[in-house]
């Protein structure tokens, strides 16, 4: 019933490569990414939020597939979007500076990864409350690049940080509590 390049025909490709991407069918998640980008460069605004969230999906999937280069270039498109369409301090902001620090992290650039896991804390800590969740994953994140580049004291101080701020936040249960505390362990070990 809609037009070919309809705004809503993108969401639902987005929607079927998300499910391809959590099934990991990670060719049929790209495929469907794609056809959602297409349809959004046709019918929205060039630094429209939306395509901003395609180019960060389609970096995801490359990601995963270990093809890291492609995942930055597209996590990087996804930046620039969002620094043009959205304040500095939004959340968004921080989630595009975690993604492609994170793509670092697995490439072992760990310079590089913790430099962009630091912009994304900053505007974690000015956007978000002192016991959200997402800033104990930045403390968390840094704490494990400190740790892969062998930087155990500050490794075990943003690690400590995390705990303490999940412990306020989530149930004591909760399996990223678990994670931390080994993490913490695990650095400990190495004092």
């Amino acid at each position: 019933a809609l037009p070919q390049n309809h705004p809503d025909l993108a969401s639902s490709y987005n929607n079927i490569g998300s499910v391809y991407r959590n099934m990991g069918d990670y060719s049929r998640a790209l495929s469907s990414y794609e056809r959602s980008l297409e349809i959004r460069k046709i019918a929205l605004p060039p630094n429209h939020p939306d395509l901003g969230g395609s180019y960060n999906n389609i970096a995801l999937v490359y990601n995963n597939m270990g093809e890291y280069s492609k995942a930055l270039e597209y996590y990087e498109k996804s930046l620039k979007i969002t620094e043009i369409s959205l304040p500095p301090t939004h959340p968004s902001s921080a989630t595009s500076y975690n993604n492609i620090a994170l793509v670092y992290n697995n490439m072992g650039e760990y310079s590089k990864a913790l430099e962009y896991y630091e912009k994304s804390l900053k505007i974690t800590e000015i956007s978000l409350p002192p016991t959200h969740p997402n800033l104990a994953s930045s403390y968390n994140n840094i704490g494990q690049v400190h740790y892969n580049m062998g930087n155990y004291s500050k490794a075990l101080s943003y690690l400590e940080k995390a705990l303490d701020i999940f412990r306020k936040s989530l149930p004591s249960t909760h399996p990223r509590i678990k994670n931390v505390m080994n993490s913490i362990a695990a650095v400990k070990k190495t004092l």
